[in-house]
Formats: structure tokens, sequence, C-alpha cells
């Protein structure tokens, strides 16, 4: 849509919601921040929504200089919402696409028709599925994976079962589940000291359903197992063990085009060696630095990209992905797992990667925001 023709028709109203009630609510902030910062206002009217981290939804502050990390603090959605202000409900009714404010002992207020929802929340209860089933059910069109790929996307299990059954080369791993651990916890340890026996030292613990590297442990030995243990499950009852791949972590890039999703250029994690590994400080507040593109081989990245499209398809996914691979010492690339909202500030890997595909910040929010708009609501 040019200026000329958004001046004459009205422009699409664009509702940014972010924060949430995953321990990545900062993160989800901070990335709300960026893309209200990019949206082209002159083709889009944007509505701020921000839920607390105890999951009330409010109107905040279209101020997006409140949302970034300052002097090492992160921000919240409590420090940016309206003063006194009431709740924000979403339409459930299909069809209905008006949001409704509503105040203790005032009338609710209509704010109008959201064309399209744009979620920047990381983590569960927003990037797993749960708010795009909201958004289906009331049939809004938003920017980004369906309720499948979502889901898919947040359980690192099912993630990996998905991409072995497309024949995706995945790394050792396995599972222990929450009745696993509370009903025998020592069957439970024995059969991650087994999987340690039949891989090797050192092991990631991990939640399942979680990202931005929270409450991941490397665990060097049995003394530190249970402690790892507890700190994943602080995040997530289902934790994921998974084995040391020695090589070098790239990441790719996937965006949806009119003609389907192409690849960016891929970039490389480098080593950080004041971190044990690429974990949330070294990513949110050391900044370690990514490498764009990727030194690699014409042949090597060609087969990232696509393993990045097939992991794309695979899980079903919808606008937008980043997918982590390591690039093994004997050559052969094993995905890691798939981020369907990655960190999407511009110094984040996806935005970097596309702007050394030609796709900088603001058209990559725009054509995301277009596809939305594109792909109707529903089974597809």
């Amino acid at each position: 849509m040019s200026s000329e023709t958004s001046s004459q028709s009205p422009k699409p109203r664009v509702a940014v919601v972010f924060g949430g009630r995953s321990s990545e609510h900062a993160i989800s902030v901070i990335t709300a921040g960026a893309v209200l910062r990019a949206i082209d206002r002159t083709r889009y009217d944007v509505l701020p929504i921000g839920i607390t981290a105890d999951g009330r939804w409010a109107l905040t502050a279209d101020d997006p200089e409140r949302m970034a990390i300052s002097d090492g603090a992160l921000p919240s959605v409590e420090q940016i919402a309206e003063p006194g202000a009431g709740g924000v409900l979403l339409p459930i009714d299909h069809g209905r696409q008006e949001v409704i404010y509503s105040e203790p002992g005032s009338v609710p207020k209509d704010l109008g028709d959201v064309d399209v929802v744009f979620p920047m929340l990381h983590g569960p209860y927003g990037e797993d599925g749960t708010l795009q089933g909201l958004l289906e059910l009331s049939g809004v069109p938003y920017v980004g994976a369906g309720v499948l790929s979502s889901a898919i996307g947040m359980d690192k299990e099912y993630m990996k079962r998905v991409f072995a059954s497309f024949g995706l080369p995945v790394g050792p791993y396995t599972v222990v589940r929450p009745r696993e651990w509370e009903n025998d916890p020592a069957a439970a340890r024995k059969r991650i000291v087994d999987f340690a026996a039949d891989h090797g030292w050192p092991l990631f613990v991990k939640p399942a359903r979680a990202g931005s590297s929270m409450g991941i442990s490397r665990v060097d030995g049995l003394a530190g197992l249970d402690e790892a243990v507890a700190e994943a499950r602080r995040h997530d009852p289902k934790i994921i063990v998974e084995s040391l791949l020695r090589g070098r972590e790239i990441e790719c890039g996937v965006l949806e085009f009119e003609d389907g999703p192409r690849a960016s250029v891929p970039a490389e994690i480098p080593a950080v060696s004041s971190h044990a590994f690429y974990d949330f400080e070294a990513k949110y507040i050391d900044s370690a630095e990514g490498i764009v593109p990727a030194p690699l081989t014409g042949e090597q990245t060609a087969r990232v990209q696509e393993l990045a499209v097939r992991a794309f398809e695979a899980a079903s996914c919808e606008g937008l992905v980043r997918a982590d691979f390591f690039l093994l010492e004997n050559g052969e690339f094993v995905i890691n797992e798939i981020n369907t909202m990655p960190g999407f500030t511009p110094i984040s890997m996806f935005p970097r990667m596309w702007q050394a595909s030609g796709v900088d910040y603001p058209e990559l929010v725009d054509r995301l925001i277009q596809a939305a708009l594109r792909r109707p609501t529903g089974l597809r």
C-alpha cells in the first residue's frame, strides 16, 4: 500500500502484543519496543498492548525508549502501562475484531477494530500456540506461526521428533517428564547418567518449553546434575537433556515471501570465552557478537539454507523462523531447534541475517505484517 493509497483509505491497525507470563517477559518487551520503533506509521495505525507478568492485559505507552535495557535493568510491562489503566479484552466471537477497554465502575469502551495482531511474546503463554488459538477463535489475522507450529516450536522434545520424522538430522537427547522426576527421581537420574555413559559428559540440561537460554545448565559430572535439573524445572517441569555436539553454532533465518519461504544468509555464534555456553547473559547483557554472514563455503551455505527451509516446512511454520544448527567437526549439519518468534531487536541475529540478505529492519516488519494480512485464519 503506497502512502498515497493510505491517505485515501483507512490504514490497517496493528495491535502489538508483548510481555506475558513467561520467564522471557523482559525480552518480549525489548523486542516489542524495537518493532514499535520500526513500524511505518504512515502505513499502519498501532495499538500497543502489554500483558503483565501476572497475566493482566493493559494499554501501554507507545514509548519504545522505555522498553529497552537500561543500565543492565530489564524492562517490564508494569513500568509502561498507562497509570491506573483498566483491562484490555480481545474479541472471542468470530468475525468481531474490536478491542474493548474496561475500567472498574466505568462503561467499557470500544477502542476500535484491529486488523492484525503482531504477537511479540516469547515462551509459554504466548509463543506456544495459546495466544494463536485465541486469535483463531476470533478470526483475527496475526503474524507468525499458527497453533500447531507454535506448539511444536516451543516443545523441544516434539520439535526433535517432528524433525526426525521428516529426515532432518538431530543430536542425541533424552527427556524426563514431570511425573518421572517427582515419583522416582533415582530412576530418572540413572537414565540421565546412562545417557552420559553412552554419549559422554558434559550434558546440557534444559527446560523443554522455554527460550532465550533460560534455565539451561552445562553439567560436567554427576555432582552438578540435581542442581541443574532443579534449575531447569524452575522454568518447566519437563526437561530435556542433550549431549555436547562439538562444532560451530550456525543460525539461519527463514522468511515467508509471496512465493513461499526463503532462507537468509547464515550467521555464526562464536564461542564466548567468558561463558560456558551461549547463555542469557551472553545474548542480552554482554551482547555476544554473531558473525554475519557466517564464514562458510558456498556448499555449506546452500546446505544449511536448504535444511532451514525444510525445518520451516516440517513444522508447518508461517511468517518467520530462526533455525539453529551445529556444524560438526565431520562437516555435517545437525539441527538443534527452531524459534518461531526469535529475538527481533535490530541487533538480534534474525534481523541481522536478513539485513545482510537485502531486507532491512523496517521492510522486515512490513513483510511480516503484509504476510499476516494475506493469510486467512482457520484451517489451511
